[in-house]
């Protein structure tokens, strides 16, 4: 078991300040080393967060402050090459969604972590907190009867000016649009709740924003099971929400939040015909762990220093960027059906998510 973990973080942007609160938060963890493409980023990050050494170069980083765990916060398309250094290097690797820039990618990063013998923990806070897993230990055990129904919201609010950003909106460097950069949390929960997808049928839509990529979203999935879910993400929703709802036989969960959860968010309502003493034993009681990358972290620095494998909130990196990969292709083929054996085989969207848009944007 190592003692204390030696963190170093790719990436000094906002994202990069949860990280560095929940490695300040573990107690056998610290910050040693960063790097940013943005020499005065870095500068102003370290001096913000205990004076960490700064270097210009990850390689240099990597050879001399020799960190157990990189963390990974730049755009998804340098991902891949950062994660690889690391795993050569010999470090663990934390790295934000989206994973990689494709499905292609991600193997190359999980091969290259098997062949070091180090792990791949990928950031879907969203799966974190005591409600969540509450939730899940209810589906798991058949307490709530067979999940039927499923609809998955992500209707956030971008303007033009979060498009101005030089690599957002585009394919080649932010990899795909509001699917694959947002609803990627829900369908990441929804997942983590109900498990493997068996089809799914997309469609990709741009109805106001100047992108290259998608704006709006919409799909039927469907999870082993036979559980059906509705799938709507947006960036063009001005009272944003990002809400589940799960219909089983007993009972309908809800969540409703923005960009994080806790026990107020939640809520378990029974069936007429359910008896109360049955539902009383669905309440969620007990401490608070709100979903946080503090708790996501701290239960992956558990597993890195006692060599356990990573936990269920930050394991399955394929699955949910999988199921995206599967919306992208389907919306590509006029949103015929994907499975998971067709999107094994793809012969495009294995190695890029640029897809079909269809443009209902008034001429401008």
């Amino acid at each position: 078991m190592t003692d204390t973990l030696r963190c170093a973080i790719v990436g000094t942007g906002a994202i990069a300040h949860s990280h560095i609160r929940a490695i300040a938060a573990y107690p056998n963890a610290e910050l040693v080393a960063v790097t940013d493409l943005s020499r005065a980023s870095a500068e102003a990050f370290a001096q913000q967060y205990g004076g960490p050494a700064v270097y210009d170069d990850l390689d240099v980083l990597l050879a001399d402050a020799k960190p157990d765990v990189v963390h990974i916060c730049t755009p998804p398309v340098a991902h891949t090459s950062q994660a690889i250094a690391a795993f050569a290097a010999g470090a663990h690797v934390v790295v934000e969604k989206p994973p990689a820039p494709s499905l292609d990618e991600l193997e190359q990063m999980t091969d290259a972590a098997s062949a070091a013998g180090r792990e791949l923990a990928v950031v879907f806070q969203q799966r974190t907190g005591t409600a969540a897993a509450h939730v899940k230990r209810l589906l798991d055990s058949g307490a709530l009867g067979r999940p039927l129904l499923a609809q998955c919201q992500t209707l956030w609010y971008r303007d033009a000016a979060y498009f101005a950003v030089p690599w957002r909106g585009k394919w080649e460097t932010e990899g795909g649009g509001t699917t694959l950069g947002h609803g990627i949390h829900q369908l990441d929960l929804l997942s983590y709740l109900l498990g493997d997808w068996e089809r799914v049928e997309g469609r990709m839509w741009r109805l106001d924003r100047e992108t290259q990529t998608e704006d709006v979203s919409t799909a039927t999935v469907v999870f082993q099971g036979g559980v059906v879910a509705q799938v709507v993400s947006s960036t063009l929703s001005p009272r944003e929400v990002s809400s589940i709802r799960i219909d089983t036989e007993k009972a309908t969960i809800t969540v409703d939040h923005l960009y994080g959860h806790g026990h107020e968010n939640w809520r378990i309502t029974p069936a007429a015909h359910i008896d109360p003493a049955e539902a009383a034993a669905w309440e969620l009681t007990g401490p608070e762990e709100r979903s946080d990358h503090e708790f996501l972290l701290r239960d992956v620095f558990d597993a890195l220093r006692s060599g356990a494998p990573l936990p269920s909130t930050a394991d399955a990196p394929a699955r949910t960027f999988e199921l995206v990969a599967a919306m992208y292709a389907s919306a590509d083929a006029d949103g015929a059906v994907i499975t998971p054996a067709d999107l094994a085989a793809h012969p495009t969207h294995r190695r890029s998510f640029a897809s079909t848009v269809i443009d209902l944007r008034p001429e401008r």
